[in-house]
């Protein structure tokens, strides 16, 4: 009996001795793996990995579980390590993730919020133990692999803020248990429409911050699987394009909180929401969308607390808004009308209807009740006076209404808000003097009251009393904007007291006096301009050394320049200042650069070097006479036979060497350069050359390019391609601007993502691109490197003041991937300073991809790319037309392509609406001439751009597509000579379409069938007025070819 005992613990001990042997094999194993993982980590900032993560510091169970080991979870029962949690540690290192291999339990990597790095390797998928996967906030980099799909338990996953590129690998479907899914900010790619049907039964989906195309217009069985759980969804900053949600599918998310679908190239019109009682956060903004603004989004029955359709193309009215819920409510830059809603519901804390076209009495705004913090309503068209914002604004932070038309004085509860931040009431009409109170605040950070009428002095002091601003704590005031108004008085010494201001501009003021030494005390300023006053004696010395720009032109200023301003050009003291002294190293080496004011101590010009002038001008101008009858005898004389093409050759050419972009004193245009070229390459149909052509020929637009070099036209374009034609040995012109009136216009911005101030677009280094009707186009380049192209507009082209700021502001609300948009006029008080600004692109016009002969840059076009440019200008005209605006300036030379997969991008739209009716009707003229213009044209004894004649245009281009023939060529045939729309009708109305087909595109009888359906719609955009398609139906048409 006591050996049956003995024998049976002998055999117990011995399997429990082995089980636990096992089992320390095990987790020594783990712990192998957990050091080979250390390896990995270079720098441990907080020494919690490097210095708790080793041998010693295990406490010696029987378990050998590395418990102690900081971020490191191990399970009661069996003592294998279940989490590694390691986030916000500020690790760095090279991480490979198949060291963890050997963790059989592993159910948490958490890695977040460090700088680690290395590849997701497939090995990773064999831990199928994984229920939670964080490696968010870190530098993991290369593709997914596949195996992640063998997850299967996987419940948590968020791989964002890495560099992981590549497609999403297909099957995660199989990750069942998945419900919270994080992608956001990395370089993945993929269609949407086959990541959908993978995702069932998520939660969460954030895919933001990615390059995800495709359209959301899904079959229901495609979404259905994601519909019916997801809670949230942010697809926002992608290149998701097509149509919206429809609305069958959308009633399928009713579980949805938050839908982000901002920031991308969605088209479109909305569906009907009245079937989400669950969503809260409604974002779209910055995409194509258009129509009117659904109903049910401002009513009760939608609980939204956020909607943002900032950025689109929705027009109409702001529907009547009961909401109970709504706090932030972003329509900014559509093309809203009407007056202001009269209600903003109940609980409104944010509101930004900027950039609209709002209009009527500003004053509604008091029915908006006591909840509102920031209001945004600049860039409108509204008027009236500023209501006394009195008890019921008292949690207002923001309040901006710059860019509108009101008037009248300040109210003076304007400054009542005991949280009031930021003041913007610039480019209006207000009158009066300004509110005291603002420069006493202690909560006011920024005030922009340029562009007005305000008058009297700058009231540092109150209006009560004399004392100084001796306050218990300084006001933190940053920026104050003054300029651009009629205030007077000296410049108080008070002004030493903003101990936080950084920017202060006072321009094109009527103030007076010495600038006080206090001044300097001010050692935060980062931008001073004090121009266009009446300011005199010295200039301060020890003003801020933190000054990057600085302005005291047009002054009085007297004695010597202080040593610390000497770092900035001479453009910033002169001209104006004629007592200033300015050392020598600082005075411009041209004296023509200063536009004939004259520094102290400069010697004056002898008489006989002014007889030796004179001569050497009278000289010069004879020799410029001759120059000019002999260019007219050879545009009249010269003749063209056979097929070549009418009025199409290019005047082939030189730049000027350096000039300067300036306003000379009693002139009418910007300084004349050496450009002299055709508007739009004046082509010979048969040689196709757009250089080497010595024939000039009569043009209305007169154009030059170098010799030797292709010519992109940049005619009348408002952004133009890069500059091809200027030689290297060539040096950039500048944009000083030096005559009595300069900087003392306003520069007025379309976009807020950009701002620069007009004195460093004057100084901007620049190139000439080219001349036309509409005037002189440059590409200037910003101090921040910024490129930009400025059209000087013809004197006489625009409409006044009023009326320009109202058309540019709608032409400048366009944003379309496929255009490139406005961002800036410049309004000068005389009326050749007239100034257009947008982005300049790198890429060349269709017409020169189309007629480049050699030496050639670009292989020719395939019908392929052909195609797709077609569907690309069709889309960008497609938002146009959704907006009423027609383009009607349409050719190949305002089409540019950019980038390797050649990019549409239109320009030069909808200027007619800046012009006169004479300026409109010259750029008709020209478009007739060109072969461009719409046959309706010539019996309209006032024709005028439209809809109906953009479509027009848009079939002759197609034609140039299809037969790489020009518009205004003459073309023999069989039925004589004719031009290419009609050479292309009789084409196709005898059964002869192959014949009209380039042949680089056209393999005989073998060519795609899309190329034929092509040529259809092109004869059906060019068919009388009444019989045209829209451009949305021709646009349908062509996304339905297939090749």
């Amino acid at each position: 009996m006591r050996l049956n005992l003995y024998l049976c613990c002998l055999h117990l001990f011995i399997i429990t001795t082995s089980f636990l042997l096992l089992l320390q094999g095990v987790t020594s194993n783990e712990v192998r793996s957990l050091l080979e993982f250390k390896k990995g980590i270079r720098v441990d900032p907080l020494g919690h990995v490097l210095e708790s993560w080793n041998q010693s510091t295990l406490l010696g169970s029987v378990e050998g579980c590395p418990s102690s080991w900081y971020g490191v979870v191990c399970d009661e029962e069996s003592g294998l390590v279940i989490a590694v949690v390691l986030e916000g540690l500020g690790l760095v290192g090279d991480l490979k993730f198949s060291t963890l291999i050997g963790l059989k339990m592993l159910q948490n990597l958490s890695l977040s919020g460090n700088s680690l790095s290395g590849r997701f390797v497939p090995a990773l998928g064999a831990m199928t133990s994984l229920r939670h996967l964080d490696l968010s906030r870190n530098e993991f980099y290369g593709p997914i692999p596949a195996k992640i799909s063998d997850l299967w338990d996987l419940h948590y996953l968020n791989l964002s803020m890495n560099d992981f590129s590549g497609g999403f690998p297909t099957k995660i479907g199989n990750l069942q248990q998945l419900k919270w899914f994080d992608l956001h900010s990395n370089r993945l790619s993929g269609d949407v429409g086959e990541l959908f049907p993978e995702l069932r039964n998520v939660e969460y989906v954030d895919l933001s911050y990615n390059r995800f195309y495709g359209g959301l217009s899904l079959e229901l069985d495609k979404i259905s699987g994601l519909a019916n759980t997801i809670h949230y969804l942010n697809l926002s900053h992608n290149r998701l394009n097509g149509d919206f949600f429809s609305d069958d599918s959308i009633k399928l998310f009713r579980n949805l909180v938050v839908l982000d679908l901002g920031d991308n190239q969605l088209t479109g019109e909305l569906p009907l929401f009245d079937a989400l009682p669950s969503l809260r956060v409604l974002r779209a903004g910055n995409n194509q969308l258009y129509g009117s603004m659904p109903e049910e989004l401002f009513q009760s029955s939608v609980r939204l607390e956020e909607l943002d359709f900032s950025g689109n193309g929705f027009s109409g009215s702001i529907p009547t808004i009961n909401s109970t819920t709504l706090k932030v409510l972003n329509l900014s830059l559509n093309v809203l009308s009407g007056s202001l809603p009269s209600t903003l519901g109940e609980g409104c804390v944010t509101v930004d209807l900027s950039g609209n076209l709002f209009s009527g009495e500003i004053s509604i705004m008091q029915s908006w009740g006591d909840t509102l913090e920031v209001v945004d309503l600049s860039s409108n068209a509204l008027s009236g006076s500023l209501p006394n914002l009195t008890s019921q604004y008292s949690k207002l932070i923001s309040f901006k209404v710059r860019n509108n038309s009101l008037a009248g004085s300040l109210p003076f509860a304007l400054d009542s808000s005991p949280r009031l931040s930021s003041v913007d009431l610039s480019s209006n009409e207000l009158t009066g003097s300004i509110l005291s109170s603002f420069f006493t605040s202690m909560t006011l950070v920024s005030l922009n009251l340029s562009g007005n009428h305000f008058t009297g002095i700058i009231p540092f002091q109150t209006s009560q009393t004399n004392e100084l601003l001796v306050l218990p704590s300084s006001p933190v005031i940053e920026s104050i904007d003054l300029s651009d108004n009629s205030l007077s008085g000296s410049l108080p010494s008070e002004i030493g007291n903003l101990g936080m201001l950084k920017l202060l501009n006072l321009r094109k003021n009527s103030l007076s006096g010495q600038i006080p030494s206090e001044m300097s005390k001010l050692s935060g300023l980062e931008y001073l301009d004090l121009s266009v006053n009446n300011f005199k004696g010295k200039i301060p010395e020890r003003l801020s050394l933190s000054l990057n720009v600085f302005n005291v032109s047009y002054n009085d200023f007297s004695g010597p320049v202080p040593e610390n301003l000497r770092k900035f050009p001479y453009s910033s003291f002169h001209p104006g200042n004629t007592l200033l002294i300015i050392p020598p190293g600082m005075a411009p080496s041209d004296s023509g650069g200063s536009g004939g004011i004259s520094d102290r101590g400069q010697r004056h010009s002898s008489k006989s070097s002014i007889r030796v002038a004179i001569i050497v001008a009278s000289i010069g101008a004879a020799l410029m006479i001759i120059f000019v009858l002999f260019a007219y005898y050879q545009a009249h004389h010269h003749k063209f036979h056979g097929s070549q093409t009418v009025g199409r050759d290019v005047q082939a050419g030189r730049f000027l060497r350096p000039s300067f972009f300036t306003f000379q004193k009693g002139t009418d245009q910007p300084p004349p350069s050496s450009l002299s070229f055709s508007n739009d390459h004046l082509l010979t149909s048969n040689s196709r050359s757009l250089s080497g052509s010595k024939d000039l020929v009569t043009a209305t637009v007169d154009r030059d390019f170098p010799e030797g070099r292709v010519a992109a036209d940049m005619s009348e374009s408002p952004i133009s391609s890069s500059p091809r034609f200027l030689e290297a040995s060539e040096q950039p012109v500048m944009l000083n601007v030096y005559s009595p009136d300069r900087l003392a216009g306003e520069l007025f911005f379309l976009d807020s993502s950009l701002v620069f101030t007009a004195e460093e677009l004057s100084r901007a280094p620049a190139e000439v691109l080219g001349r036309s009707s509409h005037g002189t186009l440059y590409k200037a380049t910003l101090d921040s490197g910024h490129m930009l192209t400025v059209k000087w507009l013809r004197v006489g082209l625009v409409k006044h003041k009023k009326e320009f700021a109202k058309e540019a502001k709608r032409i400048g609300s366009i944003r379309h991937p496929n255009m490139v948009s406005l961002r800036a006029y410049y309004w000068g008080p005389r009326e050749q300073e007239r100034l257009i600004l947008a982005d300049y692109v790198i890429g060349d016009s269709l017409a020169l991809h189309l007629y480049e002969t050699t030496p050639r840059r670009y292989s020719r076009l395939s019908f392929i790319q052909r195609l797709k440019i077609s569907v690309d200008v069709a889309r960008s005209l497609c938002h146009l037309h959704d907006r009423g605006l027609p383009h009607g300036n349409l050719k190949p030379t305002n089409i540019l392509l950019r980038g390797p997969d050649l990019t549409a991008c239109l320009t030069d739209y909808g200027l007619h609406r800046l012009m006169t009716p004479s300026g409109t009707a010259e750029q008709i003229l020209n478009l007739g001439a060109l072969g461009y213009g719409a046959p309706e044209f010539v019996t309209a004894s006032k024709p005028m751009p439209s809809l109906k004649a953009d479509v027009y245009a848009f079939g002759v281009i197609l034609m140039e597509l299809l037969t790489r023939k020009s518009a205004g060529d003459i073309i023999s045939g069989q039925s004589g000579a004719v031009d290419l729309t009609d050479w292309v009708r009789l084409c196709a109305n005898d059964g002869r379409g192959l014949d009209c087909f380039d042949r680089d595109i056209s393999d005989g009888e073998e060519h795609p069938k899309a190329m034929d359906d092509l040529l259809s719609a092109s004869l059906k955009c060019i068919l009388p007025v009444n019989e045209r398609p829209s451009i949305r139906t021709v646009f349908e048409d062509l996304c339905s070819l297939s090749l």
